[in-house]
């Protein structure tokens, strides 16, 4: 019987850029991934990589920051293995506040389609990325250094062999490895041996095609706008409690439309290419779980809520270091499991 070094429950960027970095470390990985690689949170993301002091929570700033300023070399990375386009843009994003205000006259010049240009507004240097290219290249990649997958079925235990990890069962079968990664999002608390206190935070959203032709993204208080370097503009997002239900309600995206239209008039012409949801892991305190749990050999890295694709680099360098034994480049002691112990699981 086959067996591998690491197991990695769960084919998400996070999932996907853990496989890569121990892989590049000469570990043997299998990443076990419920339904199709890349095709959940991933790829349901808007993929702008915020980590402004505003909008990061003080403890994540580190990591958040680190990751952001690998970006470049990350995408650039995916890019060469892969030969595919992530689609990484450095415009930056326009921040328009909800009050009243006298804005920059330099709105007008780097969005003349902004209507309301007496909101005041803040230019950040953030980047953007296609977080549907992304897990695409990353996946790309992982077949390229000859990293197996196995996908369509769900873990449903990680074995255990005299108190210490040996490997995983799914529906269909199971697998040995001294070491398992619990990276299954929205899903990571469905099987043992910890009750991880994820749940899906789901977020609707929609792109349209046509004009206008926007380089910035656009985040303001009642609606953002992402931009792709294909034409697509990604408008987002709910944030709801609803299980796992990833219907996506006329209603809901209708609102978010005009949300849009009414700070950019202009998308009134353009056309709905698509609305989805996705399911956002989101954890009690809205704080990752990163590190190994009080079972030897069971690590786990999830609930990155609102932050996987951004925080997909620095998670991954992270989890390797632990995982191979070396001390991580930052303090992780705020996403530890155990800050759970004894709290009743939320799942669902």
């Amino acid at each position: 019987m086959k067996t591998w070094d690491v197991i990695v429950v769960g084919g998400g960027i996070i999932g996907l850029s853990l496989t890569i970095a121990l892989n590049k470390r000469g570990m043997r990985v299998l990443v076990v991934e419920r339904g199709e690689p890349g095709r959940e949170a991933s790829h349901a993301a808007a993929g702008m990589l915020v980590d402004s002091l505003e909008e990061t929570p003080t403890v994540l700033q580190a990591l958040a920051t680190a990751s952001a300023r690998m970006y470049p070399e990350f995408a650039r990375e995916l890019e060469d293995e892969s030969g595919m386009k992530v689609d990484l843009r450095d415009q930056g994003t326009l921040v328009l506040d909800r009050m009243d205000g006298e804005a920059p006259a330099r709105l007008a010049e780097l969005e003349p389609v902004v209507a309301h240009s007496n909101r005041p507004v803040r230019f950040l240097p953030e980047r953007s990325v296609d977080p549907r290219a992304l897990v695409a290249a990353a996946l790309k990649a992982a077949k390229h250094r000859g990293i197996d997958i196995s996908s369509g079925a769900a873990v449903t235990a990680v074995l255990l062999s005299d108190g210490r990890v040996s490997g995983v069962s799914t529906e269909k079968s199971h697998y040995s490895a001294p070491i398992v990664v619990n990276c299954a999002g929205a899903w990571a608390g469905q099987f043992g041996p910890h009750p991880f206190p994820t749940r899906p935070a789901k977020g609707q959203m929609l792109a349209v095609v046509g004009q206008p032709v926007l380089r910035h993204v656009i985040r303001a208080p009642e609606v953002y706008l992402v931009p792709r370097s294909d034409g697509r503009i990604v408008i987002g997002a709910t944030v709801e409690d609803a299980g796992y239900d990833k219907r996506t309600l006329p209603e809901t995206i209708h609102r978010l439309h005009q949300a849009a239209v009414a700070l950019i008039p202009e998308l009134a012409k353009a056309r709905i290419h698509e609305a989805w949801a996705g399911l956002r892991p989101v954890t009690p305190d809205n704080l990752p779980i990163l590190g190994e749990t009080s079972t030897p050999g069971y690590f786990v890295a999830t609930g990155h809520f609102r932050d996987g694709i951004l925080l997909a680099p620095v998670t991954a360098r992270v989890m390797a270091q632990a995982i191979c034994r070396e001390k991580p480049g930052y303090e992780l002691d705020a996403f530890s499991p155990g800050r759970f112990s004894g709290k009743r699981q939320t799942v669902g």
